[in-house]
């Protein structure tokens, strides 16, 4: 039986708003002021030259894994 992906990969600086996004398989909203981890899991923060390049989250209520980018278009220098 094969298994549909479940590694989906969101790009930041496509999305609008204030960071939230639909998981891209079921649709739950994953917003980033939620810290209870009840929509998702911080799997890990991936640092590239003392800057955060990417995070990992997993969706908890399908599974799917998330890979954020596109961090450092984001920053805004002082």
């Amino acid at each position: 039986m094969l298994q549909t992906s479940k590694l989906f990969r969101v790009d930041l600086t496509k999305i609008r708003g204030q960071g939230d996004f639909d998981c891209p398989k079921c649709g739950t909203r994953i917003s980033p002021d939620d810290r209870t981890e009840k929509t998702y899991k911080i799997l890990g923060t991936f640092m590239k030259e003392n800057e955060l390049d990417s995070v990992t989250l997993q969706c908890v209520r399908c599974e799917s894994e998330i890979h954020l980018v596109g961090f450092k278009t984001l920053r805004i220098d002082k």
